[in-house]
């Protein structure tokens, strides 16, 4: 048998394709090649006819019969006038290749008449017609020069091909599978084609395989593996022929793992069609870990927060979980409790994000903190914004927070502004900035909205750059300018002002509201000069401003233009502001436009009204010594009518004023100023 002791040989039949990892001899290696011909063991010498018995030398005498001719054969003629046999040259190299891929093809090839050599090993006469293999993988015959490695390196390739036709072969014929689907499974398979391929090599040792074909052996390894049942299996769970090569050639050659680790994914309530991506992210060692390994991070986790009916969602979208050992499992696991984060806020981020977890190495998820810690957060604050929002893991700070924050800063937010945006919606540090940020600002720039406006909006409500442009903000600035009555001027005021606007529903808040206004008999047009003076209006409840009209009506007795020259009436409170403020104008018999009474302070509210009733009891003095006692009878009191701009002398119409002036005389109240 041929020795060889080429260490590139060797090393290319044991490694290809990141290969699986068995121990293989030398001289198992050269079993690949040498062991193919098994006729090539028991390979004798032809014994030499004399040359006085030899019929074809003496002539071809009559009392012998001639030698019949075989296909294939060379002509008796031919070899009767044949010479000595000198000395073989060496072979070339494309001679060289096809012995060998004569000598380790599977099949049979087809012959044609003239042929030199047979095309087949599994012919009678081989011994005969092909040189002998050994001599095929040196530089000389004599045999003793280095060994040709191209040569070997070839030999290989062609008994890996070989196996995998073998492999094809057990998935058509006990499998049941497609000459397609087997072909494209096989293809896929590399690294378990070299480990069929030196397991069947390697078994030439046994003495019940020693006298076996290497196709033979090739068939006994596919068969112990249960490979063609796995496969079967496999594809019943729907998964596809790549997810199922993957998962062979990963278990390097244990098959039995899969299903082992399988059977213990259901008892964690994994879905079965995440099972196999959860084996494939799982981490190279997942089919080497024992099921008691795997109960123990289990357990671990659930012991922090992560509940046993989420554990089947959480490790089938981070399933490298699985892969962790428990000293670098608990040390992610403190990174985030250090910051604050008890037991409830831990699992419930590990359920909406599973990747926060496990996904980054530990140096990502520091230098990502440490960022986030720039926008002055300490530790607990940022504890709270990251189980709010545990994606913010999962952003790149070079392609995500960096250009983010670039943008924002030449739209004139400042730092104190972007930490509001992180704090209130830090989902705008997870979007993507050119789909979609972008193209808002563009949008309000189109408007008329100026670019410190944008910036002041997005600092307001930064939910804002989380909506659609298409499905919710366009919308509704089409709404307000053909049905609300905004016109093109005063749209862009409507926006900076009020930008929750561009998150209400059209049919549940703006309509709903407009109908209401138009319904009191404020017209189209006056409703869009309301919402410009303050947009605000149409996301007020209406069970909150129908007391506030019917006690502007009816009690204070302010006509319906009091509303529409003052829309901010209704952003006031009640019973804190408007109704005590009322009875103070009542007692004090003075009266004040909307404007001027509603958004003072109290204090200057209460010098408005000191104000005004020193300048009435000054009329009312005037009036008194003046010379008109017979035309001034019957008058008790006079309201201040001075012609200040926030004081008129219109009595209120409320029932505590009317019973006051029953009491004293009657009262004329000049029309409402």
């Amino acid at each position: 048998m041929l020795t060889c002791h080429s260490p590139l040989a060797s090393l290319h039949l044991q490694l290809r394709h990141h290969p699986l990892h068995f121990s293989s001899s030398t001289t198992t290696t050269l079993h690949i090649c040498s062991a193919v011909n098994n006729h090539h063991h028991h390979q004798q010498q032809q014994p030499q006819i004399p040359e006085d018995q030899n019929p074809l030398a003496a002539g071809g005498g009559g009392a012998l019969d001639p030698i019949p001719r075989k296909h294939n054969y060379k002509s008796s003629s031919i070899l009767q006038t044949q010479k000595p046999i000198e000395p073989q040259s060496p072979l070339s190299p494309q001679e060289k290749a096809k012995i060998l891929e004569l000598a380790l093809v599977r099949k049979r090839t087809p012959q044609f008449p003239g042929s030199i050599f047979v095309q087949s090993p599994g012919d009678a006469d081989v011994n005969s017609s092909l040189p002998p293999l050994k001599t095929l993988f040196r530089d000389s015959p004599d045999g003793e020069d280095d060994v040709d490695e191209n040569m070997l390196l070839r030999a290989v390739e062609i008994r890996r091909k070989v196996t995998a036709e073998v492999l094809k072969e057990a998935l058509m014929k006990r499998g049941k599978f497609g000459i397609t689907y087997a072909t494209n499974l096989v293809i896929c398979l590399p690294d378990f084609i070299d480990y069929v391929m030196i397991e069947a090599a390697a078994m030439k040792r046994l003495p019940e395989f020693s006298d076996s074909t290497f196709n033979c052996r090739a068939r006994t390894v596919i068969e112990d593996s249960e490979v063609v049942q796995l496969v079967r299996w496999l594809k019943h769970n729907a998964l596809p022929y790549t997810r199922i090569a993957k998962l062979i050639c990963k278990t390097k050659g244990n098959l039995e793992s899969i299903r082992r680790v399988a059977d213990w994914l259901k008892t964690i309530n994994v879905k079965g069609e995440f099972i196999g991506t959860t084996m494939l992210r799982g981490g190279d060692n997942i089919f080497e870990r024992s099921n008691e390994e795997l109960d123990e991070i289990v357990d671990y986790l659930e012991r922090k927060g992560v509940r046993r009916e989420w554990m089947g969602f959480v490790v089938s979208r981070c399933a490298s979980v699985l892969g962790f050992t428990m000293e670098e499992l608990k040390t992610r696991v403190s990174f985030y409790t250090d910051m604050g984060m008890d037991s409830k806020d831990f699992g419930t981020m590990v359920y909406d994000c599973p990747k926060a977890l496990s996904f980054f190495t530990l140096e990502e998820m520091k230098e990502k903190v440490n960022y986030l810690k720039e926008f002055d957060l300490n530790d607990k604050e940022l504890g709270k914004l990251l189980a709010f929002k545990p994606d913010l893991m999962c952003c790149s700070i070079e392609e995500r927070w960096k250009p983010l924050v670039k943008y924002l800063y030449y739209l004139g937010i400042p730092k104190r502004g972007m930490r509001k945006m992180l704090v209130v919606k830090p989902m705008i540090f997870c979007i993507d900035l050119e789909l979609n940020i972008v193209k808002k600002v563009r949008f309000f720039q189109d408007l008329g909205v100026t670019d410190a406006g944008i910036g002041n909006m997005l600092a307001k409500f930064p939910p804002l750059l989380t909506y659609s442009l298409d499905k919710k903000i366009r919308p509704v600035v089409i709404f307000l300018m053909t049905r609300a009555g905004v016109s093109q001027t005063k749209i862009a005021k409507v926006i900076a002002l009020g930008p929750e606007l561009l998150g209400c529903s059209i049919s549940q808040k703006l309509e709903v509201h407009m109908k209401y206004y138009l319904s009191l008999g404020i017209r189209v047009w006056q409703l869009g000069e309301m919402i410009a003076d303050f947009p605000m209006l149409l996301r007020y409840n209406l069970d909150v401003i129908r007391p506030k009209y019917i006690y502007l009506r009816k009690t204070m007795v302010r006509p319906l233009l009091d509303i529409i020259e003052f829309p901010r009436f209704f952003s006031y409170s009640l019973e804190g502001r408007i109704i005590p403020r009322h009875k103070i104008m009542v007692e004090n018999r003075v009266t004040f436009k909307l404007r001027s009474m509603l958004p003072c302070s109290d204090e200057e509210f209460e010098k408005k009204v000191k104000d005004a009733v020193n300048r009435r009891l000054k009329f009312e003095s005037r009036v008194q010594d003046s010379s008109l006692s017979d035309s001034q009878e019957g008058i008790g009191e006079v309201l201040d009518v001075s012609q200040s701009s926030d004081c008129s002398t219109s009595y209120s119409g409320s029932e505590d004023s009317v019973s006051h002036s029953q009491s004293e005389s009657a009262i004329s109240a000049p029309p409402y100023l």
